[in-house]
């Protein structure tokens, strides 16, 4: 676990950064897949569990929500996570991602148990010292965490930076496969590039000081 900015430290929860979570100010924010809840566990332990106010998640993914549900009642503590996203949580299905084989072994072997939500999140809500913003397109709820006052957003998979298949870094769209409106999710780039971030955390991926390559990615996409 490290400190990428203040309050912010990333887990890496797969070798080269492929999966990640974060706990802001506080708040646990994504649980990779169901076998995550060791790695996450001793990272909390770390920064205290008693400090750990709720679990929050930028979109209800296999590889988002797979320790969800055993964190949640490990710490007692609630789970969060935007409106749209609410019925695959609480129902333990990814079934708003597009069918394909990938998804089905995800679904089988990644994805964690239903489990509620004690709160939807929604645009301009607070967690912590950040903001939420409504990102949809990777997933019909999927949100961000933007702190204004040092330029952190916590990305999700709005942005990715890696290549899931090679590892090689680099900033990049996530893959169609996995993204339920391919249009409205470079809807969502244009919407967290107008920000300018200086330090961008992703769900997959090292973590980005920006300088211009988030205005070179959305300068390349298409429409």
């Amino acid at each position: 676990m490290k400190e990428v900015a203040k309050n912010v430290f990333l887990i890496p929860l797969f070798p080269k950064h492929m999966v990640n979570a974060y706990i802001i100010d506080g708040f646990l924010v994504d649980a990779g897949i169901r076998s995550s809840e060791k790695k996450l566990l001793k990272a909390i332990n770390q920064v205290g569990r008693e400090k750990i106010e709720a679990h929050v998640l930028t979109h209800a993914h296999p590889d988002h929500q797979g320790a969800s549900a055993a964190i949640c009642q490990q710490l007692n503590i609630p789970l969060w996570c935007g409106q749209g996203d609410v019925a695959a949580m609480e129902s333990g299905l990814a079934s708003e991602e597009p069918e394909n084989f990938i998804i089905r072994f995800q679904q089988r072997f990644w994805t964690g148990p239903a489990y509620p939500v004690a709160r939807s999140l929604h645009e301009g809500d607070q967690v912590g010292s950040f903001t939420v913003l409504e990102t949809p397109g990777h997933s019909p709820g999927h949100i961000v965490f933007w702190r204004e006052e040092d330029g952190v957003l916590i990305a999700g998979d709005v942005l990715g930076n890696a290549n899931l298949l090679t590892t090689m870094t680099g900033l990049r769209e996530p893959p169609e496969i996995f993204t339920s409106d391919v249009a409205e999710n470079r809807k969502s780039i244009r919407k967290v590039a107008k920000l300018q971030p200086k330090i961008i955390c992703f769900g997959h991926g090292p973590v980005l000081h920006n300088s211009n390559q988030l205005n070179q990615l959305v300068a390349a996409l298409p429409g």
